[in-house]
């Protein structure tokens, strides 16, 4: 069984107990007050709740596909260490993710966070950075370019990022995608050379 699909089962669990146990989801969940006052556990634990069975389900829908990919590339450049990496990647991309979110409302005690999607999105970037021009289809008929959907994807999350209109952390998915970016360089050097060569010979509709 691969590591994606043990840390996806975990997630359930505990998703799932927290659903059947709010009391649970509130200890879990991310407090910046909380956090501030000790309770740092919060920032790693908040990624293995959700809000709902459809946050829950894209998030792993999309941990499970590229997190394959990324866990692939963690094997491929360090051996026997691959395992390691991942693992410690995802867990500390989920972590990171949050950290200025905790600065930003570390006077709202109101303000709670939740899911895995700073993780993901380390995940999702780290595999855009090893394959940036490789297709990534949303809702099954959008197909762009790993870079270019990347790149509208971080500019969308920094707009939104004082926003809190909409329920949705995009400090977490912008920060988690820069740490992905970050650690991919960290792991293999030369995937910015690559990268940067890869997307300079793109060409839209190459393949017509």
């Amino acid at each position: 069984m691969s590591l994606t699909v043990i840390l996806i089962i975990v997630t359930v669990v505990v998703s799932y107990s927290a659903f059947k146990n709010p009391s649970l989801a509130h200890r879990l969940v991310m407090n910046p007050v909380a956090v501030r006052q000790g309770q740092w556990y919060r920032m790693l634990t908040s990624g293995f709740v959700h809000g709902s069975w459809a946050h829950l389900g894209f998030n792993m829908f999309t941990f499970y596909f590229f997190g394959s990919n990324v866990e692939y590339i963690f094997q491929f450049t360090q051996g026997s260490l691959g395992a390691i990496y991942f693992v410690a990647f995802y867990l500390m991309a989920i972590v990171v993710s949050d950290l200025i979110t905790v600065f930003k409302q570390s006077n709202n005690p109101g303000y709670n966070s939740l899911g895995a999607s700073g993780g993901v999105s380390a995940i999702v970037f780290c595999s855009i950075m090893f394959f940036p021009t490789d297709n990534i289809c949303l809702y099954g008929f959008i197909c762009l370019p790993g870079f270019i959907l990347g790149g509208i994807y971080i500019v969308y999350s920094y707009m939104k990022s004082d926003s809190l209109s909409d329920n949705i952390n995009h400090d977490a998915h912008l920060y988690g995608a820069i740490f992905g970016l970050i650690f991919s360089v960290l792991v293999d050097p030369e995937v910015l050379s690559r990268f940067v060569d890869e997307i300079s010979v793109w060409r839209p509709f190459a393949g017509f």
